[in-house]
């Protein structure tokens, strides 16, 4: 089952969970990603060992896509 988690206060929050085959649970994991970027969140997908890429659509065959706010100083 993939999720999508938000890095946050708690380590991290789950905010949903789908799997390809049930198109009501990708729904609202696309809701919750859309509500997300619109916050003000990357969202971030594995791509191998050590390498991470963002994303602006969930890619629904992902297992996980990690939701962060952006790193702020200067």
């Amino acid at each position: 089952m993939a999720r999508l988690i938000r890095m946050d206060h708690t380590g991290h929050s789950t905010l949903a969970q789908w799997t390809a085959d049930d198109p009501a649970a990708v729904e609202a994991a696309v809701q919750a990603f859309r509500q997300e970027l619109d916050r003000g969140y990357f969202a971030m997908v594995s791509t191998g060992e050590g390498h991470a890429e963002q994303v602006t659509d969930l890619p629904v065959d992902a297992d996980l896509v990690i939701l962060r706010l952006p790193i702020s100083g200067g």
